[in-house]
Parts: C-alpha cells; sequence; structure tokens
C-alpha cells in the first residue's frame, strides 16, 4: 500500500498529528502503516530488543531514545528479529547502527540518525505508555503512517 502523508493531512487535518522531527528513512519499506507500540528507553537497546522479540502483528514500535545521537537503539540484528516477527515498522526518537544491514530488510524504519556506537549499560525502560516527543503525542493503539515526507499520528485507522 502506497502512502502519501501530504493526502492523508489534508483529508484528516482535524485528526492527525504530524511528528515534528525531521527523520531519515532506512529499511527496503518507503512507506508503512499500523498500530503502535511504544517504548522508551535512553541509550540501552535490550527494550527494544525484547518488544521486537514479540509478535509483531503488523504494528509499528514507536521508540523514544530521548534524541540520542550518542547510541544506537537499534542495529540489522534487532531489525531482522522485527521483520521475522511480523513488525511493519520502527519509529526511533534517536540513532540506529548498521544501517547497511538493515536497508534491505522489509522493514519500515524512521530514525534521527546513525552512529557506530552501541550501548553497554542498561537504562531504566518503560513500555506500553504514552510518548511525547516532536510535538506529538503517541498512544499505545494509535495509527501511525510514514512516507517520505512524515511520520503522521492518528487516533484510529484513516481510511
Amino acid at each position: 500500500m502506497t502512502i502519501c502523508t501530504a493526502d492523508l493531512y489534508d483529508a484528516h487535518h482535524d485528526k492527525v498529528q504530524v511528528i515534528d522531527l525531521q527523520f531519515r528513512a532506512f529499511g527496503a519499506k518507503a512507506t508503512f502503516r499500523g498500530r503502535a507500540a511504544t517504548v522508551a528507553t535512553f541509550e540501552d537497546h535490550t527494550p527494544v530488543l525484547a518488544m521486537l522479540s514479540t509478535p509483531g502483528e503488523g504494528r509499528v514500535l514507536v521508540v523514544d531514545a530521548q534524541g540520542s545521537l550518542r547510541v544506537g537503539v537499534m542495529g540489522d540484528n534487532l531489525a531482522a528479529r522485527g521483520v521475522a516477527n511480523g513488525w511493519t515498522g520502527v519509529v526511533i526518537n534517536g540513532a540506529i547502527r548498521d544501517s547497511a544491514g538493515i536497508a534491505p530488510l522489509d522493514l519500515g524504519v524512521r530514525a534521527l540518525g546513525t552512529t557506530a556506537r552501541r550501548g553497554w549499560t542498561k537504562a531504566h525502560t518503560a513500555s506500553d505508555l504514552p510518548l511525547a516527543f516532536g510535538g506529538a503525542l503517541i498512544r499505545p493503539g494509535n495509527w501511525i503512517y510514514a512516507d517520505a515526507d512524515a511520520v503522521l499520528v492518528a487516533p484510529t485507522e484513516l481510511t
């Protein structure tokens, strides 16, 4: 399914939120959509690994890594696990690593940037809670729509 966030915004501007961050696109899916699952972390990839190890059921994992570009919270191994478990996309307010390994995977990925660094310390994390970043509030179960232009958040599936 092709998604055009500009058209969705025009048709549903009173319902949708635009995440006001300049994401970079990674992964083979140029556009993606799905219900949101959420996780908050800081420079720790283990909660992302835990979530992507569960059945994705076509969902989009939204990760608030607090905008850190210092440490990647997802690499190619975690992304491949997400594909194997049926996740359609990942949106990260932070960095990824192994972007060349993520590029061919059947997964939509939006992140702020890349780094070679991974985290070695466990951080305080939480999942299945509302996240606020980029001027948007993302609740578990919201619908995420992403293309080359933007990432939108909607309370329900848009038609």
